[in-house]
């Protein structure tokens, strides 16, 4: 059974970034892409580097280590030497709450 999860406020991540939040124990990374908000896991699925670390341009994060990059709406590895994606979560916003699906 799925619930949702508060994970951060709409303010504390402004558009073009991203920030590691905790999820009932579970590391995402947490997008504001244009002011939507994506979260995927925080972990590149080529060697476990941080993917909440590294730059986000566009839809796309890179992580900091060897230069993967996924695209944070959909978990997709768009760049080598990732090939695996990251799974990716739900988000919904209620007032200034950022929430996320588990």
């Amino acid at each position: 059974m799925s619930e949702w999860v508060k994970v951060a406020r709409t303010e504390e991540i402004p558009a073009g970034k991203v920030k590691v939040v905790d999820a009932k124990g579970r590391r995402l990374a947490l997008a504001n892409v244009g002011d939507s908000y994506h979260a995927v896991e925080d972990l590149c699925t080529h060697d476990g580097g941080p993917l909440g670390e590294g730059e986000l341009a566009g839809d796309l994060v890179e992580c900091p280590r060897h230069g993967a990059r996924f695209n944070v709406k959909t978990g997709e590895a768009v760049t080598l030497p990732a090939v695996v994606p990251v799974k990716s979560f739900q988000v919904k916003i209620n007032g200034n709450d950022i929430l996320v699906e588990l």
